[in-house]
């Protein structure tokens, strides 16, 4: 075996060997995105989700997006323990669902808006937040039409 042959297959030992360590010691719960595990002592001290005025403009072309916005006003606290599966906890820092929807970020993403929605749906049928976060960890909000809302 020559030289460029050894290294060939030393590194794919070594990539076999990162692999399968990764696998053996990776946490698909550990990639679960940020949420909170309970509802806010004050919800007061949190931002307040966009309403009103503010609800107009050049991000809000779109009915849906207003309509996710006043949805998830009436379950702020629901939010606030539920992930958002867009991954906006990796980039923009946000801390759950509720984060979506204190900004501009919910009108602008399908995934918050559809999240927020059944969020919406899910409390107003009794469903608990833990009931609600398991449905989202399940991807159910994607049956969530937007041009239907």
């Amino acid at each position: 075996m020559n030289w460029s042959m050894r290294r060939m297959a030393l590194g794919l030992i070594v990539f076999a060997i990162t692999a399968a360590s990764y696998a053996q010691w990776s946490n698909p719960a550990d990639d679960m995105p940020a949420y909170h595990p309970s509802a806010p002592l004050k919800l007061s001290a949190l931002p307040p989700i966009l309403a009103g005025s503010k609800l107009t403009g050049e991000n809000f072309r779109y009915p849906w997006q207003v309509h996710a916005y006043q949805k998830a006003a009436r379950v702020g606290n629901v939010l606030y323990q539920l992930p958002c599966y867009c991954r906006c906890d990796r980039a923009l820092g946000h801390t759950s669902l509720r984060s979506c929807f204190e900004g501009l970020h919910g009108a602008e993403c399908s995934t918050c808006a559809k999240e927020g929605l059944f969020a919406y749906q899910q409390t107003r049928l009794g469903k608990t937040p833990t009931q609600i976060r398991e449905a989202i960890n399940r991807h159910e909000y994607e049956s969530i039409d937007l041009e239907k809302q």
